[in-house]
């Protein structure tokens, strides 16, 4: 017997955030995902922790996703409002304990510091198979489907600070 689908509107968004780092040539920072078949990259994003507060988290997701340091990263904006996306059907009750119907993100705008040589992708338990830094009008042509206005509205909130 197959288990019920949970109503998406009784699910709730699970809080995260999500950095644009940006180099010193204006080019961000994205991570192509592991457990993706299809050749999905995205910026540095994860889960706020419980009793955490947003700029911890964006600090703790990008060193555990980047190795990179956070005296490396100069935080230059953070967006003004939450920025939501849904889970695509297929995948709404399957990812992260079936709990959330998508996520409700704050983003950081951060100005990276560093040389390519301070990133490192293998990190204890590592997201990304390979990173690069790419233009930022591409994107919303980087990321999967389902996320492409998220990227597109914090590209849009961002633009004039890059």
């Amino acid at each position: 017997m197959m288990a019920a689908t949970p109503n998406e509107q009784e699910l709730a968004y699970r809080p995260c955030v999500g950095i644009m780092l940006v180099n010193m040539d204006g080019r961000v920072f994205v991570g192509q995902r592991l457990d993706n078949v299809v050749e999905a990259w995205q910026m540095p994003q994860g889960g706020i922790d419980e009793g955490e507060d947003a700029r911890a988290a964006a600090f703790r997701e990008l060193g555990e996703e980047t190795g990179i340091a956070s005296d490396l990263v100069d935080i230059i904006a953070t967006t003004k409002e939450q920025h939501f996306y849904d889970l695509p059907p297929e995948l709404m009750g399957k990812l992260w304990g079936g709990k959330y119907r998508g996520q409700r993100q704050i983003w950081f705008l951060a100005r990276f510091l560093g040389t390519d040589e301070d990133v490192n992708i293998q990190t204890p338990h590592p997201e990304f198979r390979a990173w690069r830094w790419a233009d930022p009008d591409s994107l919303p042509d980087l990321i999967v489907p389902f996320k492409r206005k998220l990227y597109r509205d914090i590209l849009q909130e961002f633009r004039a600070l890059i």
